[in-house]
């Protein structure tokens, strides 16, 4: 039985991901790092920064959507650990291509929704009931789910349309997902990043640069991956324990409502 506590995160190779698991490790979590692929340069880059930080680092790879893979790959985490302590369900994607909802395909709001709900609902579930079981068998044991939304999961964008439905549906899942296992002893938290720079804005930063120096953003800059990493760091380190279903947004005042 592990001593440590132990974080598993999703989409961990790049951006929010990667940062969040960079702060778990330096808040004394192992870390359990799911990609696509523990080949990436990422995730190989990763896992030096996770030990720096003095975390053991679990490279896993594993298709999100892939619910069948699902049981194997939470086996494999408590073989070695014995215990999950926090799940961060981070994993998403965007469209391939931007298209206006009239024109959306099938193919397109099916992959995206697999990925960005589908998956990390039943990934969820699977831990979750791993956590209820492990509950009275381990000491000071208080397990946290996060699921990393966005703000479009409220904000309308018309040419990518399956990326804000898949996004509000993650959202109300948090929200489910809090009450069901609030008896438990289960916290549960949505976080809503704003306009985030990371590989999956690279190709609208152009567009979101002029926006945010119009003030499309009231603290007039972009989000980092770090400012993701330091609220679920606060989430995990136990900061908000009265607080199950809390919706953390951390866009930079996105969420203020001005005329």
């Amino acid at each position: 039985m592990n001593d440590k506590p132990v974080a598993v995160i999703t989409g961990a190779s790049r951006g929010i991901g990667r940062s969040i698991a960079i702060a778990l490790a330096a808040e004394g979590y192992d870390i359990a790092a799911i990609a696509r692929s523990v080949d990436s340069a990422g995730m190989e880059n990763l896992g030096p920064e996770v030990e720096k930080k003095g975390g053991q680092f679990f490279p896993i790879g594993l298709d999100i959507s892939c619910t069948a893979c699902h049981k194997e790959v939470v086996m494999n985490i408590l073989e070695r650990y014995g215990r999950i302590d926090v799940l961060i369900n981070n994993a998403g994607v965007s469209p391939l291509q931007r298209d206006d909802i009239l024109i959306m395909t099938e193919e397109s709001y099916d992959r995206v929704m697999n990925i960005n709900l589908k998956g990390p609902v039943f990934f969820a579930q699977k831990i979750a009931k791993e956590m209820i079981w492990l509950k009275p068998q381990l000491n000071n044991y208080n397990p946290v789910i996060v699921f990393i939304t966005s703000v479009s999961s409220m904000r309308s964008s018309t040419n990518r349309a399956e990326y804000c439905i898949s996004k509000a549906g993650l959202s109300m899942a948090s929200t489910v997902f809090a009450d069901r296992l609030s008896k438990d002893g289960i916290l549960v938290f949505e976080v809503r990043p704003g306009i985030i720079q990371t590989d999956m804005t690279a190709k609208i930063k152009d567009k979101y640069d002029k926006l945010i120096s119009e003030g499309l953003v009231p603290q007039k800059r972009w989000g980092f991956p770090d400012d993701i990493g330091k609220a679920v760091a606060s989430i995990s380190r136990g900061d908000w324990n009265f607080s199950t279903g809390m919706v953390f947004e951390i866009s930079g005042g996105l969420n203020i409502s001005k005329l």
